[in-house]
């Protein structure tokens, strides 16, 4: 039988051996712990785990995800939400295989993005990290990893579909929503399971790391664009941390209808505000604090680039610096002032 040898079916051979799988377990006796101290639970309600989540050691699988390993010493790139539990152990599995012990090495405070690592005696296979900027509507992509937890992997193909796209999500249906902004759109399968895998160039090159889905949707899947996780590996390799800059509002942008339901001269910009009752509005000892921003403040421009739906607070310090001064055009009442601030790290 002849056998296809294009372009697509080599870059599959290439990447593959450095995409993982990545499992989370946790000592049956601390879930035991959990259950009881949950105050409402149904009547009647027991604690029972299934015997094939229980391996020899008492620890229990509680979730994972995929992952890519991005150079020879082990480090491995995934999403943020495939390891966000505390009190767990972290085991990595490559295609070949073989299983690792795992150790967190930082989380995204703000992205998606979480790194681990693993120690080998043998030489690990790693992918080459593209440039997210560089890529074009209409271009092919490939989606790998590991479908639902069971089918691993597993690749698809599409076309990058948008660009810059924003979307509400959440990992667990347990946790609050996530606002995650700048996304790849791609029409390649990705399904739970694919969360942390890589979304490569027809050539290779990782471009994005698979991290959401629309439920109820067909071929509409989003990525994290792989240069917010070069920046990570780069705060990693100089700081030993993640560093992100902090300003310290909590806001709600504005536009034509938020204008005249809330009776205000202007249709753009952050007004500064409680999302809960309970919420502050701006953060004690912050950046904004230090410069006297207050509730009710209307941030119009942010070094003097209008602030509006396609271009939030949150899309400014993607790609600000702790430490940078930053000009704000503030409107309070009927006054316009300025204000300069210092971004410090957010915690």
């Amino acid at each position: 039988m002849r056998r296809e040898n294009s372009r697509i079916v080599k870059t599959v051979r290439n990447v593959m051996p450095a995409v993982v799988s990545i499992a989370l377990t946790k000592p049956l006796d601390e879930l035991k712990k959990e259950f009881d101290g949950i105050k409402r639970k149904p009547k009647n309600a027991r604690f029972s785990i299934p015997a094939e989540k229980i391996d020899a050691r008492g620890m229990v699988d509680v979730g994972g995800g995929s992952g890519f390993i991005v150079d020879k010493s082990g480090i491995i790139l995934t999403n943020r939400h495939v390891i966000d539990e505390d009190g767990v152990e972290y085991s990595v599995t490559t295609s070949d295989g073989r299983k690792f012990s795992a150790k967190l090495l930082a989380r995204d405070p703000v992205d998606d993005v979480a790194i681990l690592k693993i120690e080998s005696e043998k030489k690990l296979p790693y992918v080459d990290l593209g440039d997210s900027s560089d890529i074009e509507l209409g271009q092919r992509a490939l989606a790998f990893g590991n479908a639902l937890g069971i089918f691993k992997d597993t690749v698809s193909m599409g076309i990058i579909s948008g660009l810059s796209r924003a979307v509400s999500a959440h990992g667990d249906p347990k946790a609050p929503m996530q606002e995650m902004r700048g996304l790849i759109q791609t029409d390649a399968a990705i399904n739970p399971g694919n969360s942390g895998g890589p979304l490569v160039t027809i050539y290779g090159d990782v471009i994005g790391i698979n991290a959401a889905i629309v439920s109820g949707a067909e071929n509409i899947s989003f990525a994290i664009p792989i240069n917010s996780a070069k920046r990570d590996l780069n705060d990693l390799k100089k700081y030993g941390r993640i560093r992100r800059p902090l300003l310290g509002v909590r806001y709600l942008i504005l536009n034509e209808d938020f204008k005249e339901k809330m009776n205000l001269s202007v249709s753009y910009g952050a007004l500064i505000t409680k999302e809960h009752p309970m919420d502050i509005a701006v953060v004690e000892a912050s950046p904004a604090a230090d410069a006297d921003l207050r509730e009710n403040d209307i941030i119009l421009s942010w070094n003097n680039e209008d602030v509006v739906s396609n271009k939030s607070i949150q899309d400014f310090l993607e790609n600000s610096n702790v430490g940078d001064v930053i000009k704000l055009s503030v409107l309070r009442g009927e006054k316009m002032l300025d204000k300069e601030v210092t971004l410090t790290e957010r915690n």
